[in-house]
This record gives C-alpha cells, sequence and structure tokens, in this order.
C-alpha cells in the first residue's frame, strides 16, 4: 500500500518540504554526525567542518520540520536527532545509492574499467 495516496494535498506539501529540508549536503553531515548522540553546535560545527553561525542556520531549519530537538543544559544548547525514522530513511537511501554504485564499477571492471555505452559519459553529457 502507498502511504501517499491516503495524505491530503497539505500533507504532501509537509513531506515535500521535508525531503526539501534534507536535500543538503550540510544537514545530511550534521544528521550523521548527532547519530552518535547529543552535541552542542559548537561540537557539531567542528565535526562537519562548518561554522558556528552556518550550522545554527541549518539546525534551525531542521527543527522547524521536526528532524532535530533543542535541549537546554545550563548555558548550552544540545542537539539530537528527534525523529528517529530520518535514520530509517538515510540508511534505506544510503544503502541503494551504495548498490547502484557498486554496480557501476562492476559493469566499468567488465568492460577493462571504462564505462559501459549510454552510461552518461562525456559524450553523452555533452549533448545536454
Amino acid at each position: 500500500m502507498n502511504s501517499l495516496t491516503h495524505l491530503p494535498p497539505a500533507a504532501l506539501d509537509h513531506v515535500a518540504q521535508y525531503f526539501r529540508t534534507l536535500s543538503e549536503p550540510t544537514r545530511l553531515r550534521i544528521l550523521n554526525v548527532l547519530g552518535t548522540g547529543e552535541l552542542s553546535v559548537g561540537d557539531i560545527a567542528e565535526r562537519v567542518d562548518s561554522s558556528v553561525a552556518n550550522v545554527s542556520r541549518h539546525l534551525a531549519q531542521m527543527a522547524r520540520h521536526g528532524l532535530v530537538a533543542r535541549a537546554t543544559q545550563g548555558n548550552s544548547a544540545l542537539y539530537r536527532i528527534a525523529d528517529p525514522a530520518v535514520n530509517e530513511l538515510c540508511d534505506l537511501v544510503c544503502g541503494s545509492i551504495a548498490k547502484r554504485l557498486e554496480q557501476i564499477a562492476d559493469e566499468r571492471a567488465a568492460f577493462g574499467g571504462s564505462a559501459p555505452a549510454g552510461s552518461g559519459g562525456a559524450r553523452s553529457s555533452a549533448r545536454r
């Protein structure tokens, strides 16, 4: 059963915004480091090699869409993943991409290291 068929248009807008929020690489890196537990903005920024201001902006966007939650501890704010389903979603997508990349590598190896015909090599991208 497709869950999308039972959602009203307003809910589908929310789903689209959720995916747009996940579409930024820095946000994915933030979610990855938060997989180890609660962290401060400074710790997150250091681990994702970004500025505190940039990480704060991304965390605010992610919090608006329920991906992360903030807890105050003394003078510090600690962030954690609020929606455990995001881990399952990322595992599913990353697993699918890893499988596809492995298939491409196997195909290239079968053809002596060159890209298979029609795989989007330099010629096909030049025509776009």
